[in-house]
């Protein structure tokens, strides 16, 4: 496949997870407060598909991995909201089982995709290692914001989980310059600045408080 069509794969997911920031953050501007609207998670699970299936095509295991994280946490928020089961059966179905069928096909051609995801001279077993803790740092924040969502008993996005963002945005930053990978680098860097704002407004929530 193309280069060029392989990162605009990857650029439509990250343009979608900038999106969702973006709508997230001017909502929280208007309330003065954090909040987790629908189209956040909608966006997710969407840019999720694509930047597996990038990640795959970029060899990439630290990427796919991440991905398949959050994925069943960007399910459980879009049920708490009350809109995952006013979506369509078989998509629902679809959305459910992709991640198994990923798994079985990788498992099934084991061989081929360890030495796709592990074995390539281009890419140090060093650089595998810091993408995997940069991602799953970068993931860690939806299992704390699953975590406290369940026990506040609505979806909520705490400033705790901008400063994991914010932590693992930079690993992985530091990941993408090395490994010349434009899209992360790209998504991640808007991220950052959406981060930052998340974390003024949280604090500045607290105090009024």
């Amino acid at each position: 496949m193309s280069q060029y069509l392989i990162f605009a794969i990857g650029l439509l997911a990250q343009l979608l997870f900038s999106a969702r920031l973006f709508v997230q953050w001017i909502a929280s501007e208007r309330a003065k407060k954090n909040l987790s609207p629908l189209l956040f998670w909608q966006l997710s699970m969407a840019a999720a598909v694509l930047l597996c299936l990038y990640g795959w095509l970029r060899n990439d295991f630290a990427i796919i991995l991440g991905q398949l994280i959050a994925y069943y946490i960007y399910i459980w928020n879009l049920k708490t909201l009350n809109h995952w089961y006013k979506l369509p059966h078989i998509l629902r179905y679809t959305v459910k089982l992709l991640p198994f069928s990923a798994i079985i096909y990788f498992l099934y051609n084991w061989h081929d995709t360890f030495a796709r995801l592990f074995k390539q001279d281009n890419i140090p077993a060093a650089l595998i290692v810091l993408g995997v803790i940069g991602q799953f740092t970068f993931t860690l924040r939806f299992i704390f914001q699953w975590q406290y969502s369940r026990k506040a008993g609505e979806s909520a996005l705490p400033v705790t989980f901008w400063i994991i963002s914010l932590a693992g945005s930079a690993m992985i930053i530091s990941y993408a310059v090395i490994r010349r990978d434009p899209v992360l680098l790209l998504g991640q860097s808007i991220g950052f600045i959406v981060y930052i704002r998340n974390i003024m407004i949280g604090y500045r929530t607290r105090l009024a408080n």
